[in-house]
């Protein structure tokens, strides 16, 4: 039996609550890695940034010639 059919065997409510509490799960984790971050001292420097910046690369348009 398949992870999916064993998930889709669940009551409506208790897949409801699963998700619900996936989804706090990962909001719980994007809120508290950044204060992670920044007691661990991983907290970018004006030169990271530039350097990240400077690393995007650029897209420049190119008109077309009609034809």
């Amino acid at each position: 039996m398949g992870v999916w059919q064993y998930y889709k065997g669940f009551a409506p409510k208790t897949r409801m609550l699963i998700g619900v509490g996936i989804m706090a799960y990962a909001g719980a984790g994007l809120y508290l890695s950044d204060k992670v971050e920044e007691k661990l001292g991983f907290v970018p420097t004006e030169q990271d940034k530039k350097e990240l910046q400077d690393a995007i690369p650029k897209i420049s348009v190119v008109e077309r010639r009609s034809r």
